[in-house]
């Protein structure tokens, strides 16, 4: 009995912080829906006021890009602003033959009359952050652009951004990801599924009501006076972009998300390549909450919402936590259900699971239609795309748990880039990428087990209750399985 209790203790604590999760999500809702109502009136630089128009500096941060450096000067090189008032940076920790591709294509674009400087580092000290600041410590701009090396901005990308730093108090403007490769395969599609959630829903909903939210590390601009204020780039988390972003909040710098301005991107194509950005993001996560927390609470500048908002917001790698938790108890809960008729009323209570799915079903489905428009055909392709999302989602909580559990424990690790691809046509052209991995871990064996593991879970649904069946967490349990061995074969695999 003593451990019945334990179990459902702990499942009912995991199933009401996924509720919380979910009601917060549904907060965002409710914000986004009403900033699609309001008119942006504020007031823009005038570009046509030569006088007005600020010096920016391009940072371009790099560690062995052999497959998409050259697409990434050549698209940055074609940037609409005025030449003597832009400068890039290319800050370059490269060790392999990457770096004789960019002193060729530097060497071009200077030609050109381009303000391109070029900054190698042979010591990774704080690796993305701390070559963040190295160039800082040269960039001529009063505004500081970061492009990763996948991102390919439009020509006129300035000319929608820098504008909006008329106000002062502005720190930071912030662009929504487009992916170049959204249709590649069902990975890329789960991967931007999740991706515009987080740019539509999540962005816009927190900044509507000045709540906090985050640079994405990539496809925006800071003010420099506000990083420096904030206290720079530090590299003592795995997300320096979240960081810092929480730091200039809590000093009273304002940030700016533009939905409607898209930077394309390219989307991870193996799931090893997502597997370490999945890791790198959730650990980052869990680390800034461990950071941040306490001045949050603290600070007595923002109000208790915002602190709940941005606790959440801190807080939602570890959701992978809770899923796992409910996940791996739900085949115990289903015995203990059969066993203990007393319990009967807790188990129609732990319904309100159920409340939560629906509830992330209604978020994403406003976001879905964002993006692709609404109708019966683009519902039904939905449908099918939240369930295959939710699955591998799911698929990917022991990977993402132990990266959470890292990161709350402090577990310094390093800064693992995620390989890019420069994929076209050719599907099989990945295989000769020279920065994969095919060492399978530890992790992998267990998500294989844990396939099983659900497997019995979907037969336990028929043998319960003197074998007469119950069959409530049998879906449940159906895309546990398929997830867990979605994530299981497709790493075998690569």
């Amino acid at each position: 009995m003593i451990i019945e209790g334990i179990i459902i203790t702990i499942y009912t604590l995991a199933l009401l912080l996924i509720f919380m999760y979910a009601l917060a999500q549904l907060n965002l809702l409710f914000n986004y829906l009403s900033a699609k109502k309001k008119i942006d009136n504020t007031t823009k630089f005038n570009f046509k006021n030569p006088s007005e128009i600020p010096l920016v500096t391009i940072q371009l941060p790099l560690y062995n890009e052999l497959y998409v450096v050259e697409r990434l000067l050549e698209n940055v090189s074609k940037i609409d602003y005025p030449q003597d008032k832009l400068e890039i940076q290319v800050l370059d920790d490269s060790t392999d033959k990457s770096i004789q591709i960019i002193h060729t294509k530097i060497s071009e674009l200077q030609q050109t009359g381009l303000d391109i400087k070029y900054i190698h580092r042979t010591d990774r000290t704080g690796f993305k952050a701390g070559a963040l600041k190295a160039g800082l410590e040269t960039a001529k701009g009063e505004f500081i652009a970061i492009f990763d090396a996948d991102f390919l901005p439009k020509s006129d990308w300035l000319l929608q951004t820098i504008p909006h730093f008329k106000d002062n108090n502005i720190g930071v403007v912030q662009t929504r990801w487009g992916h170049i490769n959204r249709d590649y395969s069902i990975l890329t599609k789960i991967q931007a599924f999740a991706l515009d959630t987080h740019f539509t829903l999540e962005q816009t909903g927190r900044n509507t009501k000045n709540h906090f939210i985050n640079f994405n590390g990539t496809a925006g601009v800071w003010r420099k006076t506000c990083i420096l204020d904030a206290g720079n780039w530090e590299g003592d988390t795995l997300t320096e972009d979240l960081d810092l972003s929480y730091r200039a909040q809590l000093k009273g710098w304002k940030f700016k998300y533009l939905e409607d301005v898209v930077t394309p991107a390219e989307l991870p194509i193996i799931i090893s390549a997502a597997r370490s950005q999945q890791f790198r993001w959730n650990k980052g996560g869990a680390e800034n909450f461990q950071k941040m927390f306490f001045k949050i609470v603290k600070n007595n500048g923002i109000s208790s919402k915002t602190k709940m908002h941005g606790i959440l917001h801190l807080l939602n790698s570890t959701m992978f936590l809770n899923i796992l938790i409910v996940a791996i108890l739900s085949v115990p809960m289903l015995y203990i259900k059969h066993e203990n008729d007393t319990l009967k009323m807790y188990f129609y209570a732990t319904s309100f699971f159920v409340v939560s799915s629906l509830i992330f079903f209604i978020c994403y489905w406003f976001m879905y239609k964002r993006i692709h428009g609404s109708g019966f055909k683009n519902f039904v392709g939905f449908i099918g795309m939240f369930f295959s999302f939710f699955a591998i989602a799911m698929g990917f909580s022991l990977h993402n748990t132990i990266a959470v559990i890292e990161g709350h424990f402090r577990k310094r690790s390093d800064f693992i880039r995620t390989p890019k691809f420069n994929i076209n046509t050719d599907k099989s052209s990945w295989k000769d990428n020279i920065y994969l991995k095919k060492r399978i871990s530890t992790n992998v064996i267990f998500e294989g087990l844990l396939t099983l593991y659900f497997a019995f879970g979907m037969y336990s649904a028929f043998i319960v209750g003197n074998h007469k069946g119950d069959f409530g967490l049998f879906p449940f349990h159906l895309m546990l399985f398929l997830g867990f061995g979605y994530v299981f074969l497709k790493s075998l695999r690569n």
